[in-house]
């Protein structure tokens, strides 16, 4: 969990996350995540064109599933995006074959606070991916930008890591009603001053 999940401050609604939680550890899943058992043969991962991150078939970055920590995809930023989401779409939902802990238990607010869904690839309604490790983004992306007229290609904008090394924050939507009355912090009598 994100060092931000627990110093919301009244400020924002509360987060699922627990803060410096993990959520998913890949060795603690080594079957599933290094072999790819069972999802391999899942329909998702049989049927080309299936949870495509991009555009099938003229701008994929590579499939959702099989979810595990291999993919065949020259570009190293893309596959780091594609195995983050990998990871996102597993600790969003309940009941996987992996070993992790989900990340939909709903925080206390009294009843008055509206989670978002299953992470979902190519739209932002349940998520965006800020980029840390190589380059620290200012804002939030969707992967799966379609590259294919730029020159860089969007692994060659920065995003490129030469360690292989890649870290990404994914950017929940919450709804929350507004707490009232819960933003007094203290009083000062001026009058009983002599």
């Amino acid at each position: 969990g994100h060092p931000a999940a627990s110093i919301s401050m009244g400020l924002s609604c509360p987060s699922q996350a627990t803060s410096f939680n993990p959520y998913f550890v890949s060795g603690t899943d080594s079957i599933a995540w290094r072999l790819g058992i069972p999802e391999t043969a899942y329909p998702n991962a049989l049927i080309p064109g299936r949870r495509e991150i991009g555009n099938f078939p003229s701008n994929t970055w590579g499939s959702v599933y099989p979810r595990s920590g291999f993919i065949a995809q020259p570009s190293d930023a893309k596959a780091g995006a594609v195995i983050a989401q990998r990871v996102g779409d597993i600790v969003t939902r309940t009941g996987q074959p992996h070993v992790y802990q989900p990340l939909t238990g709903t925080p206390s607010y009294n009843g008055r606070i509206w989670p978002p869904g299953a992470l979902e690839e190519n739209t932002d309604k349940n998520g965006k991916w800020q980029m840390l490790v190589p380059k620290k983004s200012n804002s939030c992306t969707v992967f799966g930008d379609n590259d294919t007229t730029s020159i860089a290609g969007w692994d060659g904008n920065g995003n490129n890591a030469s360690t292989g090394n890649y870290a990404w924050t994914l950017w929940r939507p919450y709804q929350c009603c507004k707490r009232e009355g819960q933003f007094f912090l203290h009083s000062v009598n001026f009058k009983s001053y002599p």
